[in-house]
């Protein structure tokens, strides 16, 4: 059986040593909904559930290569990025990604793959995940080429330029970087105070709202990865955008909620119910 008669999913990410994060939360998301996952390391990092302790960029080129090396043997169905560290690596990325060619009978119409863009931009630690000076091409290169971004509260201040630390604000942010960068943006409310989660998409016409009650007792590190890797499965199998964040969501909310205790946290639990795989 060729490997890609499969469904195949690339994430373009860093590597989270803890394994909760990153790469490893991507590949542990993609196999569970059912595809095959390919990646491209952007970074190496020394990190567990409580912080960052190191950073090891991977050379653009590299990186690129990765890509390139995947596009050229799969036929890839969607990609979504993570951590990409540097504008250097972002255009790479931006050039790697381009060249990718659509699944013609699943995705018509789309001049490559979709492609769900996670700016991740700083851990939940505090560690920086994004040069200061990657972010114009981060809005200027990457972005525009995605099918939903998906910034949380802190990224999406830093994309809109605005305050956003209320409810109120996530539909102005969600609008201003739509304005920005063009695509449809999802701003994940999953840091506002108080026992809801929040988040809020807006697709340039409609805004849709996804409140839930909020999670408590499961460590919420790498819940931005498997959502975005979620929504990219969801995209590849043809749901509407709004219908993709919604079954990416409740798998998510499923994985935390059958969470495993694990060192000293309980983490996201990818393999509650796995997904047999699809042949296309």
């Amino acid at each position: 059986m060729l490997f890609n008669q499969l469904p195949v999913l690339v994430t373009i990410a860093g590597s989270d040593s803890g394994g909760g994060a990153g790469i490893q939360a991507d590949l542990k998301t993609f196999a569970a909904l059912g595809t095959y996952g390919t990646s491209a390391i952007t970074a190496i990092t020394a990190q567990n559930p409580e912080g960052v302790s190191k950073i090891q960029p991977i050379e653009p080129d590299v990186v690129a290569a990765q890509v390139r090396a995947i596009g050229d043997f799969f036929a890839v169905g969607a990609a979504k990025t993570g951590m990409l560290f540097s504008a250097e690596i972002i255009e790479a990325v931006t050039g790697a990604i381009s060249a990718l060619k659509p699944l013609p009978e699943n995705v018509q119409g789309l001049e490559r793959p979709p492609l769900v863009v996670d700016p991740v931009m700083v851990a939940s630690s505090g560690a920086r995940l994004l040069n200061e000076d990657a972010l114009a091409a981060l809005t200027g290169s990457l972005i525009p080429l995605a099918t939903l971004v998906t910034p949380n509260m802190d990224e999406a201040a830093i994309l809109a330029g605005l305050e956003v630390t209320d409810e109120a604000q996530l539909e102005p942010a969600a609008k201003a970087i739509f304005e920005r960068c063009g695509v449809p943006v999802l701003v994940k409310g999953g840091h506002l105070e108080g026992d809801e989660v929040l988040d809020v998409l807006y697709d340039g016409k409609e805004v849709t709202r996804y409140r839930d009650d909020f999670l408590r007792g499961v460590d919420t590190h790498g819940s931005g990865c498997t959502l975005s890797a979620g929504i990219a499965v969801y995209l590849f199998r043809g749901f509407p955008l709004a219908d993709a964040v919604s079954e990416a969501r409740r798998f998510l909310r499923k994985a935390m909620g059958n969470g495993l205790p694990i060192g000293r946290s309980v983490v996201i639990n990818h393999q509650f119910a796995p997904t047999a795989i699809e042949m296309v």
